[in-house]
């Protein structure tokens, strides 16, 4: 009974963390009074510039403060920039086939292993998220999110969607005590 119970547990633990591969961090500035921020604009990065952040997280961080009742504006509040890096990476896959041990010291004599190995490459992608106060142009919230990228273009935007969720949770810090 504890051991089947340690089980369901350890394949839980496997899921759950098979299930959210993206790292979400965010920090604020525990000075900043949030509550008086009502308008935002965008910095470092303008819409159809070419840039290298998508369109689609530029309007997914717009649906979010906006949904927190923030405007967007020519000069707002609060300036944001977002930052976009990639880079390409390989796993690599090594399989063993037979004992893996030497056994002349039983008197057997050396057992033959075959290894194979298999790369399978990847994209891994992280966003950095920047707010700074409008009149001090001091940094008052930061979110980053970093992960493995899907290679499906669909499941790469519902995964975008969800670490935008992830990363605009608590967002505004402190909202609690308005």
């Amino acid at each position: 009974m504890i051991g089947r119970r340690i089980l369901t547990l350890a394949l839980a633990t496997l899921l759950a963390a098979c299930a959210s591969p993206v790292t979400v961090k965010t920090d604020f500035d525990a000075k900043a009074d949030f509550s008086g921020y009502r308008s935002y604009s965008w910095i470092a990065q303008s819409p159809g510039d070419g840039s290298l952040v998508p369109q689609t997280i530029i309007q997914g961080i717009d649906a979010r403060l906006q949904a927190r009742g923030w405007k967007r504006v020519a000069d707002g509040d609060v300036h944001v920039a977002a930052h976009v890096t990639t880079r390409d990476g390989q796993t690599y896959n090594t399989f063993y086939s037979g004992i893996g041990h030497d056994l002349t010291w039983l008197g057997f004599g050396p057992v033959p292993d075959s290894v194979t190995m298999s790369t399978d490459p990847y994209r891994a992608g992280t966003l950095v998220v920047d707010m700074f106060d409008g009149k001090s142009r001091r940094a008052i919230w930061r979110g980053n999110a970093s992960g493995i990228l899907p290679d499906d273009p669909a499941r790469l935007d519902a995964s975008v969607q969800r670490t935008l969720d992830r990363l605009f949770a608590g967002f505004p810090p402190n909202s609690a005590k308005r």
